[in-house]
């Protein structure tokens, strides 16, 4: 399997993108061509374990690993306890949708399904090569405690996280900050998630900046969190099909309601569907930051600048410039490169990108619809599903559950991707609830522990002095 940009050129296989991050031209990494599954495989893939199914998904992608180390890489990313469900995600009825459990990790967010594997392929690619990596990254919420919990102590990888000031809970800064370890650096920046975006981005385009200092990106810019991605969408449908005549299976469509920020987690969807999973619809939720709802609805891709970036109580989408959007408007503009570095050119000169010639194409082709939900929302959603099933509900859950409602079709399952535990996010259960989550020993003793974070403006040239004084070289 060989790897492209979005906007052209080659860029190798599974290990070189693994470390790359960004294209040198900007663009996103994305598979030269995606591989197929049809029903036979679908239900050869049926009797493996979680880990063993991830073994199988990765490696149409990871061409280059073998086997066996692949096997191992997952083993260590979703055995020997790291989840608390024994499956690993762990599916759960509620009312008319099920709720896909994508939170067991260690950080009891959905990141982990992505970064404790990313983490094992880093520290495996790096000793092969004898190299070292200084992940640059930025964090709305759960992405930066993921992958320092996935990265940190390792010998050969140092993290760099930028982080919004004021802009996360309490759960998720201190999930981060408390981190002692030595490869760990935290920057809180001034300003949104998009600004520490931004930063990220002018430091991976620099050529020669990221090359002295052998930077990298675990954000969903990385091909390896979306191929992780995309094991759960298949797990998830073998296991709501796993009641279902065997003869019958191959045409039983299930829907997929996704909250996004990044337009990552969908992403994988979309690749898991075009592969040859039956997914009817893939429903994409927002919160008051929009933007991508209205693109879904309009074809006009308006990103909001930083001071027009709501602080909502669904914080971890807190979005306006969704990097993984590249990537579906690349399959949307037929693979065209040169197409696409149009449509990115224009959104540089324009702020925006008119893609509303192709608006019909949204539902009918690619199954995508939208919806936003509200702060208001969020409390009624989470009221409404704890008082009928007893299940407390993360803000970001609950957007997805809110939107996944408008859109329910007969005899078409809906499923929605859990995205955290409802204790990360406290003050907002209390005010929907009435009452906080019951914290254990463990989470009060992290919301106890000091925590280190550097403080620092949005300012380019402070930061790369920042991270040339600290980081790894070989």
């Amino acid at each position: 399997m060989q790897y492209i940009s979005t906007r052209g050129g080659t860029l190798g296989q599974f290990s070189d993108v693994l470390l790359e991050g960004l294209a040198p031209n900007g663009g996103l990494a994305v598979p030269e061509h995606l591989p197929r599954l049809v029903a036979d495989d679908l239900e050869r893939l049926r009797v493996l374990t979680y880990p063993q199914l991830a073994t199988e998904i990765i490696g149409l992608f990871a061409t280059d690993i073998p086997r066996q180390d692949l096997a191992s890489l997952t083993d260590a990313a979703y055995g020997d306890g790291k989840f608390a469900a024994e499956e690993v995600v762990p599916l759960t009825a509620i009312d008319d949708l099920t709720l896909v459990g994508l939170s067991e990790g260690p950080t009891l967010a959905f990141k982990d399904m992505a970064m404790q594997f990313l983490g094992q392929a880093l520290e495996y690619v790096l000793e092969k090569r004898d190299g070292v990596l200084n992940v640059v990254g930025a964090t709305s919420g759960d992405t930066g405690s993921a992958a320092e919990h996935a990265l940190r102590g390792l010998d050969r990888v140092s993290v760099f996280m930028l982080s919004p000031q004021g802009r996360m809970s309490a759960f998720q800064r201190a999930q981060m900050y408390s981190l002692q370890d030595e490869n760990v650096h935290n920057i809180a920046v001034e300003g949104v998630f998009d600004d520490c975006q931004n930063l990220v981005k002018r430091l991976n385009t620099d050529l020669d900046f990221k090359r002295a200092h052998s930077i990298g990106a675990v954000n969903s810019i990385n091909f390896g969190r979306i191929s992780a991605q995309i094991v759960y969408y298949v797990w998830a449908w073998l296991r709501a099909t796993d009641a279902i005549a065997e003869a019958d299976r191959s045409s039983h469509h299930v829907s997929f309601a996704v909250p996004s920020g990044n337009f990552g987690n969908i992403l994988s969807g979309h690749y898991a569907r075009t592969m040859g999973v039956p997914i009817h619809r893939l429903v994409l939720a927002t919160n008051e930051n929009n933007v991508l709802d209205e693109f879904f609805r309009t074809g006009h891709y308006r990103p909001r600048t930083s001071a027009d970036t709501l602080a909502t109580s669904s914080p971890s989408m807190d979005v306006s410039r969704a990097s993984n959007l590249e990537r579906f408007v690349f399959d949307l503009l037929g693979r065209d490169p040169e197409r696409t570095a149009a449509a990115w050119h224009e959104l540089e000169e324009r702020d925006e990108i008119d893609l509303s010639a192709e608006l019909g194409r949204f539902k009918t082709e690619f199954g995508i619809v939208s919806g936003a939900s509200t702060h208001d929302d969020r409390l009624a959603t989470i009221r409404d599903v704890h008082d009928n099933t007893g299940v407390t509900i993360d803000p970001h859950t609950a957007d997805g559950v809110k939107v996944a409602r408008e859109h329910l079709e007969d005899g078409i399952p809906m499923l929605v991707l859990e995205t955290a535990k409802p204790a990360k996010f406290a003050d907002l259960i209390e005010e929907a609830l009435g009452e906080s989550p019951e914290l254990d020993a463990d989470t009060r003793a992290l919301l106890d522990a000091p925590q280190r974070v550097v403080e620092m403006p949005d300012d380019e040239q402070q930061l790369r002095a920042y991270i040339s004084e600290r980081a790894l070289h070989a």
